[in-house]
């Protein structure tokens, strides 16, 4: 048995490192929340080769004391909780005193701080070691830099993604933080070019233009609510403006950034049937008493523990609610149609006033004697309606017993029993089947050439679709046959189907034919769009999207594909939002996700066809790659064979 020892204090660093610094974007979000704690007003961010070789954070907050620069690169040593009782009334983002033990257990640190005294201190760490320690002069604050991450820890190294990717995760949590402070002033350069900076002036919808853009900005409306436990304050998109994912949602509670389910589809919720199956971009700040709060669950302190999260989700849904009622209030559309409460003291004034309504015949109204006798054939009249009333009897009897009819027979069938129909696995057939299968190879052993038993469908589907003959349209559907066969066709499904196959070969042969613009139309994106999106232009290019960088998060579109229909810019919005959320890699798949998506915009309503239409829409559809189905998945066609008829009809029983 081996022996029991003590992890040495490296080993158990890098070790806890592994819990709280995951990546380059870890470092980041410690060091931050580090410098918000300290109470900085301004912040600024500096990343080389996307934090990968070195990483800068400089505030201008309370700083360290130079005897207090050891503790506070020791693990569990912290200023901000003293004994059991403050762990569960944390008003800080940070609290356990391991960020930065852990990131000096696994990088090269240098320190640079001072508290406003006539000499700052400056400090190195390597390996959780400190290299040295001297006197320097700086302004109040700490810079924090740090170099070679994961450079004792390889392996971690190794399982990092790419420095666009970690650049990227970078770039979303600063904008999360932004968004949640908006009282300090942070910037975000990579590689000397600066990605992000707001002014810190505390306005939330100034964060919002420097993140998402200024046209979002202006659709953006204010959530206001509270009650006893939580007060809510944030901004929430109007119902027209989604985006593809959950991404666009940032929670934060207590000025920390967290992913909480409940809560997204509680905000979700207050959008009702608005949004279409899509997401809104929002921002909502909640305040609450810590005691209600428990941060302690996760290293990271991205997943927290909730008291009443029920009642806070429900104030979060009705605050949603009465933002979008205030916005149709102020639309146009509903100033002509105005809403009136109606209460029950209106209504019971209403039904007190005795002529309001007033259906009295006059008093020298009378009726002529023609009207007054009988008219004729009323005794024609009863006795239809008895003769009805005794169809009707009739038909309830025939029901009750088809019903006990049913309720008699048994509810299983035993497949011990043969069957003369073949919706079930024995057949008097059966036999004959299975003697017919074993003697095609590889049962017979031998290499003799057999045709392949295939079933009828089969067939017509390696065909593709036969000549169909028209016999009509309804409803949006087209009726038509083939061999005593009856075809059923979903004219829209069919129609998104042949749009696709075209939209997809002009894609692949780079064949799009052009719309120039007069003026280019000018579509902003949040910092991490943009920078996803810079890498994309070669594809957008072939997707007929000739784009170019303009910067400050901004591209231009000068021209777009003739197969792109309806208003240009939702739909060019769509297909970069589906390619923004997007998993796929490969240039094919993602030419056939958005002619995919372009075929569903481009089709997306039944039309009344001629018959010359509805016969060359058919027609048209034997050559589809499937004609079976549209690029979704939608049924396209669906046949009926005979024999389906003769059962749906009960023929033969």
């Amino acid at each position: 048995m081996a022996k029991i020892h003590e992890l040495s204090e490296n080993l158990t660093n890098q070790i806890a490192a592994g819990e709280v610094i995951e990546r380059p974007a870890s470092v980041v979000k410690e060091l931050v929340e580090n410098a918000i704690d300290a109470q900085a007003s301004r912040i600024r961010v500096e990343v080389q080769h996307s934090g990968l070789k070195q990483i800068s954070v400089q505030d201008n907050g309370s700083g360290i004391a130079p005897d207090q620069v050891d503790l506070a690169f020791m693990r569990h040593a912290t200023s901000k909780i003293q004994d059991e009782h403050d762990l569960f009334n944390i008003a800080t983002l940070g609290f356990r005193g391991e960020a930065l033990a852990s990131i000096a257990a696994v990088a090269h640190v240098e320190i640079l701080t001072s508290t406003g005294g006539q000499t700052a201190t400056r400090a190195a760490f390597a390996g959780g070691v400190k290299k040295f320690q001297e006197d320097a002069g700086s302004a109040k604050g700490t810079k924090i830099t740090v170099g070679d991450i994961f450079y004792n820890t390889p392996a971690r190294l190794k399982y990092l993604k790419s420095p666009k990717t970690e650049l990227l995760k970078i770039v979303d949590i600063v904008n999360r933080i932004a968004l949640g402070h908006p009282e300090i002033s942070l910037t975000l350069a990579s590689d000397g070019k600066v990605l992000l900076r707001t002014s810190g002036n505390g306005n939330l919808k100034q964060n919002v233009a420097n993140i998402y853009g200024r046209k979002v900005a202006e659709k953006m409306l204010t959530v206001e609510n509270e009650d006893p436990d939580f007060t809510l304050y944030g901004l929430v998109s109007e119902a027209n403006l989604t985006r593809s994912s959950r991404n666009f949602i940032s929670i934060l509670l207590n000025g920390r950034y967290i992913k909480n389910y409940q809560l997204s589809s509680a905000l979700l919720d207050g959008y009702g049937n608005k949004l279409g199956g899509k997401y809104p971009i929002a921002v909502l700040a909640i305040e609450a008493d810590p005691l209600l709060v428990d941060v302690n669950v996760h290293p990271t302190k991205e997943e927290v523990r909730l008291s009443k999260e029920k009642e806070l989700s429900r104030l979060i849904t009705s605050a949603v609610t009465e933002a979008l009622m205030d916005e149709d209030e102020a639309s146009p559309l509903f100033q002509l149609t105005p809403f009136k409460d109606k209460t029950q003291l209106d209504q019971l004034e209403f039904n007190l006033k005795p002529n309001v309504v007033d259906t009295r015949r006059p008093d020298d109204f009378q009726l002529e004697v023609s009207q007054v006798a009988e008219p004729e054939g009323k005794t024609d009249i009863t006795n239809k309606k008895e003769t009805e009333t005794k169809e009707t009897a009739e038909k309830k009897e025939n029901k009750q017993e088809e019903k006990e009819e049913k309720t008699s027979a048994p509810e299983y069938v035993d497949l011990n029993q043969v069957r003369e129909d073949d919706q079930y696995v024995l057949t008097k057939s059966w036999d004959q089947h299975v003697k017919e299968q074993t003697a095609l190879p590889p049962f017979a052993g031998g290499e003799e050439a057999a045709s392949p038993v295939t079933s009828k469908a089969d067939q017509l589907l390696r065909q593709h679709l036969p000549a169909l003959r028209l016999l009509g349209q309804m409803g949006g559907y087209l009726l038509a046959e083939h061999e005593g066969d009856l075809y059923l066709i979903d004219q829209v499904a069919a129609r998104r189907r042949l749009e696709y196959d075209q939209i997809l070969a002009s894609l692949e042969k780079d064949e799009n034919y052009q719309q120039g613009l007069l003026e280019p139309l000018v579509f902003d994106f949040s910092v991490y769009d943009y920078q996803k999106l810079k890498d994309q232009l070669p594809l957008l290019r072939q997707l007929g999207l000739e784009m170019e960088d303009f910067g400050q998060n901004t591209l231009l579109m000068h021209s777009y594909p003739t197969w792109l229909k309806g208003e240009v810019t939702v739909q060019v919005r769509e297909l970069l939002d589906q390619l923004l959320s997007s998993r796929e890699n490969d240039g094919k798949s993602l030419l056939k996700l958005v002619a995919a998506k372009a075929a569903e915009s481009n089709v997306s309503r039944r039309v009344n066809l001629t018959g010359a239409e509805a016969a060359d829409l058919l027609l048209r559809l034997q050559t589809a790659s499937d004609p079976y189905r549209d690029a979704s998945g939608q049924v396209a066609v669906v046949r009926l064979s005979q024999n389906d008829l003769s059962k749906l009809f009960k023929k033969g029983k």
